[in-house]
């Protein structure tokens, strides 16, 4: 759950910090992901898809140090 206090009535200050909250835990992405009904398969060839995008990252980051 998350918390957000709001600090001498600054309430625009307390959307930013939660909108900030939600975007780092990935709130927004979640809710675009569920925006559609994405089959089975799709889903499985999406994550294969990101799982394959980070191993490539992490071995051209261990590659250029």
């Amino acid at each position: 759950m998350v918390r957000i206090d709001v600090y001498d009535n600054n309430v625009e200050q307390a959307i930013r910090s939660l909108k900030k909250k939600l975007n780092r835990e990935g709130f927004f992405r979640e809710i675009k992901k569920r925006r559609f009904f994405e089959k089975p398969s799709e889903k499985r060839r999406r994550e294969a898809a990101e799982s394959g995008r980070r191993a490539r990252k992490a071995e051209s980051r261990r590659s250029y140090r």
